[in-house]
């Protein structure tokens, strides 16, 4: 269904930096950079067909994240969720909500871990338990 998602930075250096570690952990390689007609920078991390975007505000404005938003991300494992908590942390990101680990719900067990990017977007890393 998604071809790409696109988030904004405010300091696309402090950004790649945090990108290339955390998803690093998941198999990306370097992002493609692009600079838009505009001279904005994007970075572009492509990785088993999907795409994502990192890019300074083509309007100029600051930076913002999405109120109720969340960039979700698949893991093979228990171990990669808390890996790139982990990685996320190090690398200028914040945990939020409760620590990585189990949960249990209607819909499936799984193993979550949800932080913040050094811009504030939320981010969380997902291992669905085999039922």
């Amino acid at each position: 269904m998604f071809n790409h998602i696109m988030v904004g930075s405010n300091d696309i250096e402090r950004s790649k930096q945090f990108y290339d570690a955390v998803l690093g952990v998941l198999g990306a390689g370097q992002p493609l950079r692009n600079v838009a007609a505009s001279g904005h920078v994007r970075l572009f991390y492509r990785h088993n067909g999907s795409t994502l975007a990192i890019s300074q505000p083509i309007n100029d404005e600051p930076a913002s994240f999405a109120n109720g938003g969340t960039i979700a991300f698949k893991c093979d494992s228990p171990e990669r969720v808390q890996q790139f908590h982990d990685v996320a942390v190090a690398h200028g990101g914040t945990s939020i909500e409760e620590p990585p680990g189990l949960r249990e719900h209607g819909l499936g067990n799984f193993h979550l871990a949800y932080v913040r990017d050094p811009d504030g977007n939320k981010l969380c890393a997902i291992y669905r338990v085999p039922a």
